[in-house]
């Protein structure tokens, strides 16, 4: 029991630090109806992972980060760029971005032994891994972020906080949960006007916390489970609200 504790609570306090940066950037994306930038740059930061341990680097270590980091700030710049030259496809430009990012991961993987292994990590994350040495430096990172969010309106410092927050999350959580953390919050909220964000920030703790309990108690994978949970309570709340408020005038 103890040593199951002793994996879980850093684990949902990773997800809750996630949480507290995307939510406020998810309901920015929303209302700029580019849903899926999320996951073209964490597959783009993915990348940048990949390209990192493929030249020798510790897969955790600040050099991975680095990489990372430059690949998802690239990413954003360039989708930033398109979303001023091009808005009206600017949701088909970030399809493109996600599908090229994906299948170059493939490529590069493709003559590693263990490059299926790694592009799974990638997808689903490995939660149940984070420490509790690791948490002090990632809600430094993820306070900094949420109050520059907060703050922050404009397009280009959108772009450069959505490129800190989804590179310090991907490789915690995966790509899958950064993008459900991200969007089902915001989604399942859409139609409330009063206490919009803590109803976003509870979803997010909820979903983690029963996600991570099942996974304890059937032994299943923790990524996929939270990802489901979150979408279940996402539908409950949104399906609940719309019951309880009827269909908008």
């Amino acid at each position: 029991m103890i040593q199951d504790l002793a994996i879980f609570w850093p684990a949902l306090a990773a997800g809750l630090l996630v949480t507290a940066t995307h939510v406020p950037l998810g309901i920015q994306v929303l209302n700029r109806g580019i849903v899926f930038i999320d996951l073209a740059v964490a597959q783009i930061a993915g990348l940048g992972v990949i390209v990192g341990d493929g030249l020798g680097f510790e897969h955790h270590g600040a050099a991975v980060q680095a990489f990372a980091f430059g690949a998802a700030l690239a990413g954003a710049l360039l989708l930033n760029l398109t979303e001023r030259l091009w808005p009206e496809v600017q949701e088909a430009i970030i399809g493109v971005a996600f599908i090229l990012a994906a299948n170059a991961a493939i490529l590069l993987l493709a003559a590693n032994p263990h490059g299926a292994e790694h592009l799974k990590d990638l997808l689903v994350g490995q939660i149940l891994w984070v420490s509790a040495g690791q948490l002090p430096l990632l809600a430094m990172v993820s306070a900094a972020i949420l109050a520059l969010s907060l703050r922050s309106k404009g397009r280009i410092a959108f772009y450069l906080l959505f490129a800190c927050a989804v590179t310090i999350s991907v490789q915690l959580v995966g790509i899958y949960l950064v993008f459900a953390t991200l969007i089902v919050p915001a989604l399942a909220t859409l139609r409330m006007r009063r206490g919009r964000l803590a109803a976003c920030y509870l979803l997010g703790a909820m979903g983690y916390a029963v996600g991570l309990v099942v996974s304890a108690l059937t032994d299943l994978p923790t990524g996929p489970l939270v990802v489901c949970t979150l979408a279940t309570l996402g539908t409950a709340l949104f399906l609940a609200f719309r019951s309880a408020h009827g269909p908008p005038s």
